[in-house]
């Protein structure tokens, strides 16, 4: 794929996405969802076809229905959970790797969503080269896809003893949620039912008429 990898473009994507939504930072399926739609509409040549060879027949050539296939493998592959997070220490707001990339369930230093972004990102350097890969690099264009829509959700790289969220319970309008769900799925929900009349694929089209700048790489 050359000096730009698949995952420069997707970093630079979704910071993208970030900045035209100021109020919605997390998302479930549905965001995933979003994120991979406008970032694969922005690959240049040579990562679309990369990604067109990597995706499996049943996605046809639609990266975002992978997107979410991170979050439905835990029974699969039990370790990929602590690669959703990122977490800190009680009222520290820095990161720091020797201290915070770690499973704290396994004791397991190395596994966060930060040190799996650089994981997977290694990974798919190997595309195209003469040797092949040791990697399932289908399996790393969909973790890699799914983590960086993950590391822009304020609650994946938090204070650990709030669980990333889960513990907290908020009211949104009339109903009780905890603060997770609520950064997952909800905000964006009830932005597309206020504005879009719970038509995603509007939103989507919206979203894509308001990116004016281009990136090349």
């Amino acid at each position: 794929m050359g000096q730009y990898s698949i995952h420069h473009q997707l970093v630079a994507i979704v910071s993208l996405f970030i900045l035209l939504l100021p109020n919605i930072h997390g998302w479930g399926d549905d965001g995933h969802v979003i994120v991979c739609k406008i970032a694969q509409a922005r690959l240049s040549e040579a990562a679309a076809e990369a990604v067109k060879k990597l995706l499996p027949i049943s996605a046809g050539n639609d990266l975002s229905t992978k997107c979410s296939w991170a979050d439905h493998v835990h029974h699969i592959y039990p370790w990929a959970s602590a690669l959703h997070y990122a977490n800190t220490p009680e009222a520290l707001c820095s990161y720091k790797n020797s201290r915070d990339c770690v499973d704290y369930k396994k004791g397991i230093k190395g596994r966060c969503v930060v040190a799996a972004i650089n994981n997977y990102t290694t990974q798919l350097l190997e595309y195209g080269s003469d040797t092949k890969s040791r990697y399932n690099l289908t399996q790393s264009l969909f973790f890699l896809s799914h983590f960086m829509g993950d590391i822009h959700q304020p609650l994946h790289c938090g204070f650990l003893s709030d669980n990333g969220g889960n513990a907290i319970t908020v009211r949104w309008y009339k109903r009780k949620q905890n603060l997770h769900h609520i950064w997952d799925s909800t905000i964006l929900l009830t932005e597309v039912d206020k504005f879009y009349d719970s038509d995603m694929d509007e939103f989507i089209d919206a979203l894509q008429q308001n990116i004016t700048v281009l990136y090349f790489f």
